[in-house]
């Protein structure tokens, strides 16, 4: 009888032919979109980011909902607000919780008001107000700025959800830079507020080790993120740090210690075509084997940043988003 093993991965998942054509097509559009136009550290963070604003870069023009509504939260600082974006369910259905998003853009790029279409989904699919932190950026303002954005905003919604929005604050999530944030402000709430506890998390595909595991390194295709990117935002958000000091906790979530926290349950989900793919198989086992609810989804040959695509147009992103609403509804009762 062979033996069994404690960790179970459906390895399938990796493999190349488990990649759909059509995932095949996308991942190579992205690929030349990527060899087009300037890079954000070539023309410089600010200008990039007014030029992704009015659609002069190689990727589209974001999409802006009107049901969206701006708001501010009070920061550490006075007189200095955090901006916020902020959706309820359609057709004003109940609000049963509310989720803190914190956007991804390698802590660089994007806002609060950069992906609509994403917020709105998940606020109708779930019965969730959704809120979005436009945290601090890098260069402007590295590390720890932006954390403590996040940070100020969490407790803010601890206190004032219920009375601002409707609904007690209930889950925190974010993409790949926003899914770092997500973790370190999670730590953060298990010592601020002890006695707050998230209903779930939802990660997807962020990055936990900022001195970088090895797919961020190996990963040879230049499909949104790789290696080179990966530089210029750690160095952006990081700098004068060595990749020693990166393993510092207070920066990189894998290197915590979470023996005996009271974590969340937890959803980790990523694509095969990833760069970031080991941070979130690695953070999840870590995750688990604490003893924390755990679900890994992955989903092949998606690319990093698929769960932002139009799900009706790339199943990838119809299949992350899914799986976000079905983890947020159940964690809901």
């Amino acid at each position: 009888m062979p033996l069994h093993s404690d960790l179970h991965i459906d390895a399938s998942k990796f493999r190349p032919e488990a990649i759909s054509e059509d995932a095949h097509k996308l991942n190579n559009h992205l690929i030349q979109l990527g060899k087009e136009g300037p890079k954000w550290w070539e023309v410089g963070a600010d200008k990039y980011r007014v030029m992704r604003r009015n659609g002069e870069t190689p990727f589209p023009k974001r999409t802006v909902i009107e049901s969206g509504k701006a708001a501010s939260i009070p920061s550490r600082d006075a007189g200095r607000d955090i901006p916020c974006r902020i959706f309820v369910p359609e057709n004003g259905r109940q609000v049963k919780g509310v989720f803190m998003h914190i956007h991804g853009g390698g802590w660089v790029l994007q806002s609060e008001a950069d992906q609509d279409p994403y917020l709105k989904v998940v606020a109708d699919g779930a019965d969730v107000a959704v809120i979005s932190i436009g945290y601090r950026l890098a260069p402007e303002n590295p590390f720890p700025q932006g954390p403590q954005d996040c940070f100020d905003a969490a407790e803010w919604l601890v206190d004032n959800a219920q009375s601002q929005l409707g609904a007690e604050l209930k889950f925190i999530g974010g993409e790949s830079a926003g899914g770092h944030l997500t973790m370190l402000t999670v730590y953060h709430l298990l010592k601020a507020r002890s006695s707050f506890q998230f209903a779930g998390i939802v990660l997807n595909f962020g990055a936990y080790d900022l001195s970088f595991l090895p797919s961020a390194r190996t990963f040879s295709k230049p499909l949104i993120l790789h290696w080179e990117i990966l530089q210029h935002f750690n160095g952006a958000f990081l700098p004068g740090t060595t990749p020693e000091e990166r393993k510092n906790p207070a920066i990189s979530p894998f290197y915590q210690d979470i023996t005996g926290m009271k974590l969340p349950p937890a959803l980790f989900t990523c694509g095969t075509e990833d760069c970031l793919l080991d941070d979130s198989v690695m953070m999840a086992v870590k995750y688990q084997m604490s003893g924390a609810e755990t679900v890994l989804r992955i989903i092949p040959g998606a690319p990093h940043a698929y769960i932002i695509f139009p799900p009706d147009q790339v199943a990838s992103a119809k299949e992350g988003i899914e799986a976000v609403r079905e983890f947020l509804t159940e964690k809901l009762g």
